[in-house]
Formats: C-alpha cells, structure tokens, sequence
C-alpha cells in the first residue's frame, strides 16, 4: 500500500527551514500532489514534541500508509513514531544516545536557523529522552538508515550498531547536515513508497 501521509521530523536547533526538510518538501509538492505531508516545529521539550506529533497524527492512517522520515535528533524520535504506528522509517544520521549527547547542552541555546532565536534546553529533558528509547525493542516497521562516516557530531558506528536490520546506506565523507542530500533524495522517498 502506498503511504498517503509523510511526516518529516527535524533535529536538535533545527527547523522545518532545513535544507533537507525543504528539499523533501518541494519534491513531495511537485511530484506527490496527493501526499499529505508535514513537519512541524518540534518543541526543545522531548515529552512536547512527541505529544504534538501524537496529536498531529491521531488520525493518520497506520503502518506503510504512512511514513516518517527523521534527522539527528529527530531519526531518534522517528524511530518512537515508527514504534507507535508501525510504519516505514528513514534515519538520517540519527542521534542514538541522546540523553548522553545532550547533557552537555543543558542551558540557553539558539535556533541554528535563526539566531536570535532563544530557548532553553532543560535539566529534565535528559529523563525525557530516556523515556523515549526504543533501541532495546525490534523494528516495528522497515528502516533505512543513511549515515555518513564524516558526520562531525554523531559516530556513524554507533548508528550502525543501533539498527541492525535496516537497510543500510553508509556513505564516504559527508557531514552531518548530509549536505549532498539531494543525491540521496530519490532513494529516501522511493523507500517510503508514496503515492
């Protein structure tokens, strides 16, 4: 069945102005005109953001009729999503422990689109994270990570090592904004099978 809803989760400091979230939107808007697709702004609150996408969701169809594609920060809540309703997931360079990376950011930070953009990113967020961990459970849906071994923020070993059963893309170089995304844009969408 084809998915007839996308949702597109964004990473820490990040925004539905990401390069990659734009690109997924422009192609799923010129080639995809029935899709129903998504990404909101996620809250820095973990407990927030997954309830908005609950709630923002509680009428998707389910399991490969939908489908949710997550970076960084948001490949960890896509795998949350995916486990909730049992549709495809697309992980790109997703964060794996991010109760530990992000301990270190407790405090004001800014949106990396907008600088004067502030927030604070809280002590009790790390427990909120933990609370959001599916790394001890099987796939719920199909997977495909796309990790770059020059992502200068997160090790792509450990990506590799967290989803075993994915369908795998490890790439050469890169960076962690996976700025060559556009290559790899093609494969991202044909694995979730939109209508």
């Amino acid at each position: 069945m084809p998915a007839t809803h996308l949702l597109y989760l964004h990473g820490f400091r990040s925004s539905p102005q990401s390069t990659k979230a734009r690109l997924v939107a422009d192609h799923v808007a010129r080639h995809h005109p029935d899709l129903f697709f998504w990404c909101p702004q996620l809250p820095p609150s973990p407990r927030e953001a997954m309830a908005l996408v609950q709630d923002g969701i509680a009428h998707w169809p389910r399991s490969s009729a939908m489908a949710v594609i997550g970076s960084s920060l948001g490949g960890y809540y896509a795998s949350w999503v995916a486990h909730q309703t049992r549709c495809p997931s697309v992980l790109l360079n997703p964060a794996i422990h991010p109760a530990r990376d992000l301990a270190r950011h407790i405090g004001e930070q800014t949106a990396w689109h907008d600088p004067e953009e502030r927030f604070f990113f809280r002590p009790e967020y790390i427990d909120e994270l933990r609370a959001l961990d599916v790394s001890h459970l099987p796939p719920a849906g199909p997977e495909l990570l796309i990790a770059a071994q020059g992502d200068e923020l997160l090790d792509w070993r450990e990506m590799v090592a967290r989803y075993p059963r994915a369908t795998q893309r490890v790439l050469p170089g890169g960076d962690h904004a996976l700025s060559d995304f556009a290559q790899h844009l093609q494969a991202t969408l044909d694995f979730c099978h939109l209508v």
